[in-house]
């Protein structure tokens, strides 16, 4: 057995059994507190005393304290980093998980790039979110009601798809817009969901020459930047990328990087393909951790609750395969979860 498939055992039956004890766990508190410097708002999911209600947010239905007073937990922050076009509820059984554990959870709303606006989607969002991440810790932090309750010396960080590419950054990744390009004119036909998103597809007749050159045609002209983009922050201790967007990073960066590395696979990802993304960096990082690999999970199956409005090519992107069974789901949050209390927690 390899240091890493032992590693992934130890997290997996660490996980079965955090997952177990879960239920007996305390209540989560959810409230919204005010980004800094233009940034969206930055959703809190916490301990709390405070017994559970219905909430409805649009189609989601939580049963959380909103707005509750919170309560002590394991003095730890965790910041989440959403997908492009997302929003924290697609991903509040995670939130929740980690709350139940003692984790504060924070997670911003990345300007541009979000369930209601789409105007800074790709690289210059890209740019701004781990400067996002860093500001949503100090909003966190300043905070009478969280303040007194955390140590922000050892931050937990995760982030899934886009947020993965976030992930990456601050683990000491460097990426270039100029290395997109050159990656898509290199595989723009086998991996176009990667180089367009969900407004172009493939439909395998005549008209797909016609969408491959005129996806090329416009990535040419706006990936022309050859600058290498990084930013890390001290405080964040350990991260996991889940299904990141890794194309345009220089892997050699990736190598080593400055904090413990956890990353999470879908085998079935339809739109960020892991031959080119995940299994790229797991190649260039021998310390990563493979925290979950989930076989038969397309690239949305671990949000939990699942968007309920996927329409066009983002029901083939997003939606479970036919073989995917949720009941993984919970387990991989466990995963995760596990992961942060190793890196974040003291050893007793």
């Amino acid at each position: 057995m390899t240091a890493r498939s032992a590693a992934r055992a130890r997290l997996g039956l660490l996980a079965l059994l955090l997952v177990t004890n879960c239920v007996a766990q305390a209540e989560v508190g959810v409230r919204e507190l005010p980004g800094q410097s233009g940034d969206g708002p930055v959703t809190v999911f916490y301990p709390t005393d405070a017994p559970a209600q219905t909430k409805v947010l649009g189609p989601f239905t939580l049963q959380v304290a909103w707005g509750a007073a919170p309560t002590r937990g394991n003095g730890r922050l965790v910041v989440l980093s959403h997908g492009s076009g997302g929003s924290p509820w697609v991903y509040a059984d995670f939130a929740i998980q980690l709350a139940q554990a003692g984790f504060v959870v924070a997670l911003p709303e990345h300007q541009g790039d979000n369930w209601h606006d789409h105007a800074l989607v790709g690289p210059r969002s890209w740019e701004r979110r781990p400067l996002e991440v860093s500001r949503a810790i100090d909003v966190v932090g300043a905070d009478p009601r969280f303040a007194p309750l955390l140590k922000l010396d050892r931050v937990g960080m995760w982030g899934m798809s886009a947020g993965g590419h976030t992930a990456l950054v601050l683990a000491g990744g460097r990426w270039s817009p100029a290395a997109l390009r050159d990656h898509c004119e290199a595989h723009i036909a086998d991996d176009f969901p990667t180089c367009v998103g969900t407004s172009l597809e493939l439909h395998g007749n005549w008209a797909d020459g016609l969408k491959k050159a005129g996806a090329l045609f416009v990535i040419r002209r706006k990936l022309d930047d050859t600058r290498w983009y990084g930013h890390t922050d001290p405080r964040i201790a350990a991260i996991v990328a889940e299904v990141p967007l890794a194309v345009d990073f220089d892997l050699a960066s990736l190598a080593h990087p400055v904090v413990p590395l956890g990353l999470v696979r879908n085998g079935k990802d339809a739109w960020l393909k892991p031959a080119y993304h995940v299994d790229q960096v797991l190649k260039a990082c021998a310390s990563c951790t493979l925290v979950v690999d989930a076989p038969n999970a397309g690239h949305g199956s671990l949000m939990s609750p699942q968007p309920p409005d996927l329409h066009g090519p983002e029901v083939r992107l997003l939606a479970d395969p036919p073989d995917f069974d949720r009941a993984q789901v919970p387990q991989a949050h466990a995963r995760i979860t596990q992961y942060f209390v190793q890196y974040l927690l003291p050893k007793s």
